[in-house]
C-alpha cells in the first residue's frame, strides 16, 4: 500500500474519534439532564460554547499548519481532546463541563482538521476528491458509532464510563501515529507565507466567500441536529437512550457516507472539463435536502423521521464531497491550511448560537418546529452555492 492510502487510514481513524468524542456528549444529554439536574438552555449552552471556543482557536490552527510541521499539530491534538474526553467523564457540575468540555475538548479538536486536509490534499492531486470524500465519511462513522455505543454504553455502565472509554480509545491512538505518520516536506523561512499574504490570498475571492457563506448555512444547520436530535426522539417517541442515539445517528450518517463517496467520484470525473460542477453539484444537494430537513419536525411517526434523516443525510453527503475540493480549486496549495482554518472558523462561530437557539425554542414553543425551521438556511446555502459557481468560472 503506498503511503498516500496509509495516511489516510490514520487521518480517518483519528477524525473519526475526533467525531465519536463530539457526538457522543449529544447522545448523553438526556442523562445528563436527569443525573445533573441541568436545563435544556445550560445544556445547548455548553454546546454553543464548545463551537464557539472551535471557531476562534481554528484560524490560529489553520495558520500554523501552513508554517510548522502539520504531523506534530495533528499528534498532539489528537492527545489533548483525547484526553479532555477521559476527564469529561469526573465531571459533576456546569462549570466544570464549561473548562473541561466546552474549552479544553473544544480546543484540542480545533488544531486537528486544518492540518490533517492540507496533508491529505497535498499527498492527493488527482484523487484528492476521492480521498478527501472518503475522509469525510470518518465524520458519519464516527456519529453513528457514537450514538450506538454511546447510548449502549452509558445503559449498562453509566455516561461517566462512555467518556473514559472514548478518551482513552483517542490517547492510545495517538501513541500509533506518532510513529506512523511521517512529517511533511520541511517549509523554509522564505516560503513560510505571511498573515496578511495568506488573508488576502483567502478574502479576495468571490468564490471563497460564497463557498463560506453555504458552509456557515449547513455547518449550523448539522450542529442544530447533532445535539438536539437524540433528545428529540428521546422525548417525542419515548426510546431508550440506546435507540434515540442509534436512530438519530444511523439512518442520517450510513446515507450521508453514500451521498459522499458518490459526490466525489461524480465531481472528479467531471471537474477536469466542468470546473464549476463542483458547487453546482453543492447547491443542488441544499435544494433537494431542504424538504427533508422541514419534514423533521412535521413527522408524526418514527418512520417518517428515518426517512427524513435518510434523505437529509445523503444530500448532506453530497454536499460535503464536494466542499473542499471547490474551495481549494480557487485558493493556492500553499494557503491550505490557513484556508481551512478561517473556513472552519467562519462556519462554526456562525453556527455556535445553534444549539442555545434551539434549547431555547424548545422550551418556549417546540423542538419540532425549531428543527423545520433549518431548512431555510439550506436554501440560502444553495443560492451562495449556484452564484459561487458562477465566480469559479472567472477565477479559473
Amino acid at each position: 500500500m503506498s503511503y498516500r492510502w496509509e495516511l489516510l487510514i490514520w487521518l480517518w481513524l483519528a477524525f473519526f474519534l475526533n467525531q465519536a468524542d463530539r457526538q457522543v456528549f449529544n447522545v448523553l444529554l438526556p442523562a445528563l439532564r436527569q443525573d445533573l439536574g441541568l436545563s435544556d438552555i445550560q445544556l445547548g449552552l455548553l454546546n454553543s460554547v464548545f463551537v464557539a471556543v472551535n471557531g476562534v482557536l481554528v484560524p490560529i490552527a489553520g495558520f500554523l499548519g501552513d508554517r510548522i510541521a502539520r504531523r506534530r499539530l495533528v499528534v498532539v491534538s489528537l492527545f489533548a481532546w483525547s484526553l479532555s474526553t477521559l476527564c469529561t467523564g469526573f465531571g459533576s457540575g456546569l462549570a466544570y463541563f464549561l473548562v473541561v468540555r466546552s474549552m479544553a475538548t473544544a480546543g484540542g479538536e480545533a488544531f486537528y482538521f486544518p492540518s490533517a486536509v492540507a496533508m491529505l490534499a497535498r499527498e492527493h492531486v488527482e484523487s484528492r476528491a476521492r480521498a478527501l470524500s472518503v475522509f469525510q465519511t470518518s465524520v458519519y462513522a464516527g456519529l453513528i458509532a457514537s450514538g450506538w455505543l454511546g447510548g449502549a454504553l452509558a445503559e449498562r455502565l453509566g455516561w461517566r464510563a462512555v467518556f473514559w472509554i472514548f478518551g482513552g480509545a483517542g490517547v492510545a491512538l495517538a501513541g500509533v501515529l506518532r510513529y506512523r505518520i511521517r512529517s511533511s516536506p520541511h517549509i523554509v523561512a522564505a516560503e513560510r507565507p505571511s498573515i496578511r499574504s495568506s488573508l488576502a490570498a483567502i478574502l479576495t475571492r468571490p468564490a471563497a466567500r460564497l463557498i463560506a457563506i453555504a458552509s456557515g448555512a449547513t455547518i449550523f444547520v448539522n450542529i442544530g441536529y447533532l445535539t438536539w436530535m437524540p433528545a428529540y426522539l428521546f422525548d417525542r417517541f419515548g426510546m431508550p437512550l440506546s435507540k434515540a442515539g442509534f436512530s438519530s445517528m444511523f439512518f442520517h450518517h450510513a446515507l450521508a457516507f453514500v451521498g459522499a463517496i458518490a459526490g466525489g467520484f461524480i465531481s472528479d470525473r467531471l471537474a477536469p472539463g466542468r470546473p464549476r460542477i463542483r458547487m453546482e453539484i453543492q447547491a443542488f444537494a441544499l435544494v433537494a435536502g431542504a424538504p427533508f430537513i422541514f419534514a423533521l419536525g412535521r413527522a408524526a411517526t418514527e418512520g417518517t423521521v428515518y426517512i427524513a434523516l435518510a434523505g437529509f443525510g445523503f444530500f448532506r453527503g453530497l454536499f460535503e464531497s464536494n466542499l473542499y475540493p471547490a474551495f481549494y480549486s480557487v485558493i493556492a496549495p500553499r494557503y491550505h491550511s490557513t484556508a481551512s482554518g478561517l473556513l472552519i472558523a467562519f462556519s462554526f462561530l456562525l453556527a455556535s448560537g445553534a444549539p442555545v437557539l434551539l434549547g431555547a425554542i424548545k422550551q418556549m414553543a417546540s423542538l419540532a418546529e425549531g428543527l423545520s425551521m433549518l431548512a431555510a438556511l439550506y436554501i440560502a446555502g444553495a443560492i451562495a452555492a449556484l452564484w459561487g459557481s458562477r465566480k469559479i468560472v472567472q477565477t479559473i
